[in-house]
């Protein structure tokens, strides 16, 4: 084994190759069946769920008060920054498989194997924890026993596992069905949010507000150790919340509200024109979930106080205690269809990025193959979405969400990475949407991510590098010897025909 075999780049004519309607190998290909606006109602239909309907809550009372709003911009402007460097290589290679394909043309196999296997984690727990919210939220709205449908005294969560399995179809029979379904989703989230900050804004109280940013103070007993970040524990400081580092950690968490956008990027080839809307998508999904995070956020903390603020629907009991419990059956249902969007787009997010990585033979090829009607990858979609539900049905994740915030901000490290080394290695490439100031404004996305990394939790840390490590042992165990690119070095080049008889 060599360094050089493992850091073997993939062509990016072969990328581009893969990329074809007709596909690879004599094999059917994705179809194209997207525009902009269903790039864009795939994007905010993972990014506008679990963030807004949850995290607002237990982020504001237990690390930033209404210094959340602060915290979401932040994680916005981050996001935001890596959308553009997302948006760029999306332009520039459109296929499936995002960061993972990116890195693989860029930074070498061993790198590709490693996001792919990080997008792999990111987005299976984010659907599986997404589920069990939508389960809650569903026993709350219509008074369903807690036996089968809650977090506590519970073998099995039927709603979380039934959700994922009625999802997955929908995913699997077609990429324009599911693109369908998440718009009508899209409408019905997006309007409840514009209805939130406008009519939460006549309740909203100034002295709610102050001090916008607690001071600081200590951490309660069980919160430092393994549960403290990264920077506390690499300085040796005294583990606080609220203050600014309050605010930076609260960044660091709802960052996984904005998670997911990348998604976008994995229907490179399914897009009708992906040198003009995929760009259109990325930034579009950024651009409305920031808003209206900001929005929601500033109106939630101002109705509240934040140590009265409700952990589990923080929104929903912000209208109950103000005496609109009307309004707040409207935030549950909007809560329904928010996060059944989130899981959807999650489910066709995994497809496409095991699609991807099995069909360069990292895992095994034969799970790759396209349905010839349905146009999607229905082997690997089904084998994700089994396996999400059984995560979902049987698993409590609340306590695993970090993992979905770590390892979205490797990927968008990487994917920042990515933008100015491509632009070293292949200068003619064509570049139908360009990062602005490169290579200052990638550099400053990866930065800006890893700071978010290390203000994640000692334990998130340790969970990740065991799922990397787990990771490894699959890519030596098998991809390293078996994939695409491994094979076509080990066949011997045919020695030309010579023209004498």
């Amino acid at each position: 084994m060599s360094a050089v075999s493992v850091l073997r780049t993939k062509p990016i004519k072969d990328v581009l190759a893969q990329g074809d309607a007709d596909g690879t190998d004599g094999r059917p290909g994705l179809k194209r069946r997207l525009g902009a606006l269903d790039l864009t109602g795939f994007g905010i239909g993972i990014v506008i769920g679990t963030g807004i309907f949850t995290l607002t809550g237990i982020e504001a009372r237990d690390s930033a008060g209404p210094g959340v709003v602060i915290s979401f911009a932040i994680a916005g402007v981050v996001a935001l920054l890596a959308a553009f460097c997302y948006a760029e290589l999306a332009s520039s290679v459109p296929t499936a498989g995002s960061a993972y394909t990116y890195a693989y043309a860029t930074m070498g196999e061993i790198v590709a194997w490693i996001i792919g296997w990080d997008l792999l984690l990111e987005f299976a727990l984010g659907a599986a924890v997404v589920a069990r919210g939508w389960s809650g939220y569903l026993a709350e709205l219509f008074d369903l026993p807690t036996t089968w449908f809650g977090e506590e005294g519970s073998v099995v969560n039927i709603g979380a596992l039934a959700v994922v399995l009625v999802l997955g179809v929908i995913g699997i029979v077609g990429i324009r069905e599911s693109a369908r379904v998440t718009n009508l989703l899209v409408v019905v989230k997006v309007a409840v949010c514009v209805f939130v900050v406008v009519a939460g804004l006549f309740f909203v109280k100034a002295a709610n507000l102050t001090p916008f940013i607690p001071p600081a103070e200590p951490a309660a007993d069980g919160e430092g150790g393994l549960k403290q970040p990264v920077t506390q524990a690499i300085f040796g400081l005294e583990p606080s919340v609220f203050g600014f580092v309050g605010v930076l950690s609260a960044a660091a968490v709802v960052f996984f509200a904005y998670t997911g956008f990348e998604a976008v990027a994995n229907l490179g080839e399914e897009t009708r024109k992906p040198r003009r809307d995929l760009p259109l998508g990325l930034l579009g999904t950024l651009l409305i979930s920031t808003v209206l995070y900001i929005g929601v956020s500033l109106v939630v903390v101002g109705m509240v106080p934040y140590t009265e603020i409700d952990r589990g629907a923080p929104i929903a009991s912000a209208f109950e205690s103000v005496g609109a419990g009307w309004a707040a059956i409207l935030v549950s249902i909007a809560a329904v269809a928010g996060l059944t969007s989130v899981i959807l787009v999650d489910l066709v997010a995994m497809g496409r990025i095991g699609f991807a990585i099995s069909r360069d033979g990292l895992i095994p090829p034969s799970i790759a193959k396209v349905h010839p009607r349905w146009g999607t990858p229905y082997r690997i979609s089904a084998i994700m979405t089994v396996g999400v539900a059984v995560l979902a049905g049987f698993l409590p994740l609340s306590a695993l969400a970090d993992l979905v915030s770590i390892g979205a901000l490797c990927a968008f490290v990487l994917v920042s990475l990515a933008v100015p080394i491509l632009r070293r290695t292949r200068p003619e490439l064509e570049r139908p949407f360009r990062v602005p100031f490169s290579p200052v404004l990638p550099i400053v996305s990866a930065l800006a991510c890893i700071y978010l990394m290390l203000n994640l939790s000692v334990e998130t840390w340790l969970r990740f590098l065991a799922w990397m490590l787990l990771g490894a042992l699959i890519y030596f165990g098998y991809g390293y010897r078996k994939n695409r690119l491994a094979r076509r070095e080990a066949s011997p080049v045919p020695a030309p025909r010579s023209s004498t008889p």
